[in-house]
């Protein structure tokens, strides 16, 4: 049997079990929800990340559970994560790994490489602004080709392989911002906001006692990835390809509507058109849904578009923010 023939037995078996993978996903967004408090929103956008096989910014002050979050979706996912917390002194060799010379009991010498932190199926990239653009170079070409080249040696990361990064907006001395063509690279960014009042008290009754729940498994990765393989099949109708479509060209200033195209310097590219594609498909699934809606593209075009567009200087000195422009963007479409 050739190997075409194998994936195309391989994703009607995946059809034919979508309902239990809709099962898996929804006890994954319930356990999630079991130790994460007061960000519904976050964890669902970061759930749908990992069910589209891509990577997050998670944007938010400390102590908003972000660390958590992600330790969390390891254990509940079945994932090997790990976390690297980002230095200005940290090089591409700390995150991918390096070669180190070994001489054997007979006196030959040979290279053997170390495998770095990178090499985990769910990465944690803490404070990834605080690295040198030399080191986010490399973690992000590994986000998009999925491999590392070390000493002119290729060598695959595991699969499934996310990144979640984290950012902190308060703090700027000392960073080094992402470039715009690496922003492009994350799926969406999620910002993470303050709890309210009910919520934190939730937090505060249920992490301060003798005992705190703990995260528990609900799916495997090879269950993961099968739900990844059902969200690229799921059917999405005309309706909501146009309204991808409108949206995302409505963003740039050379296809806006003219009230609009002033505030916008530069806008998204197709990459946001295929984010949002994959995404509007996965928050269908997890919604128990085997169809997207143009709700979906409304709900998402925030948290895909926001980090792929610049105001123009006008806009930014009348107080505009990207948000803002967003919201204009969705009421015209609407």
């Amino acid at each position: 049997m050739s190997r075409s023939t194998n994936a195309e037995a391989l994703d009607d078996a995946i059809l034919r079990n979508a309902e239990v993978i809709v099962d898996q996903v929804t006890a994954a967004k319930e356990a999630l929800g079991e130790v994460i408090f007061g960000q519904d929103l976050v964890v669902e956008r970061a759930l749908l990340t990992v069910l589209c096989g891509s990577h997050a910014l998670l944007v938010g002050v400390p102590g908003l559970a972000k660390t958590k979050l992600v330790d969390a979706l390891g254990t509940v996912l079945g994932l090997d994560a790990r976390r690297i917390q980002f230095t200005p002194d940290l090089m591409p060799s700390d995150i991918l790994g390096s070669e180190v010379l070994e001489e054997g009991a007979k006196g030959n010498r040979s290279f053997r490489f170390l495998a770095g932190p990178i090499f985990a199926q769910l990465l944690m990239a803490d404070e990834i602004n605080r690295a040198s653009p030399r080191t986010q170079s490399a973690l992000l070409q590994a986000m998009q080709e999925h491999h590392v080249t070390v000493a002119g040696v290729r060598y695959d990361l595991p699969r499934p392989f996310h990144v979640l990064a984290t950012q902190n907006p308060l703090e700027q001395e000392g960073t080094y911002p992402l470039p715009e063509a690496q922003l492009d690279r994350f799926l969406m960014q999620i910002d993470v906001a303050y709890p309210d009042r009910a919520d934190e008290r939730r937090i505060l009754l249920e992490t301060t006692g003798a005992e705190e729940t703990k995260p528990r498994q609900a799916m495997k990765a090879d269950e993961l990835m099968a739900a990844q393989r059902l969200i690229r099949r799921l059917p999405v109708g005309d309706s909501v390809v146009d309204a991808i479509l409108d949206l995302v060209r409505s963003a740039r200033p050379e296809t806006a509507d003219p009230s609009i195209a002033p505030l916008i310097a530069w806008g998204p590219g197709p990459r946001a058109s295929q984010s949002l594609m994959l995404a509007v498909r996965a928050r269908a699934l997890v919604d128990g849904r085997f169809a997207p809606s143009v709700d979906d593209v409304i709900e998402l075009a925030e948290p895909i578009l926001k980090h792929r567009m610049a105001l123009t200087f006008a806009a930014r000195a009348e107080g505009m923010t990207v948000r803002d422009v967003v919201a204009k963007l969705v009421k015209a479409q609407g």
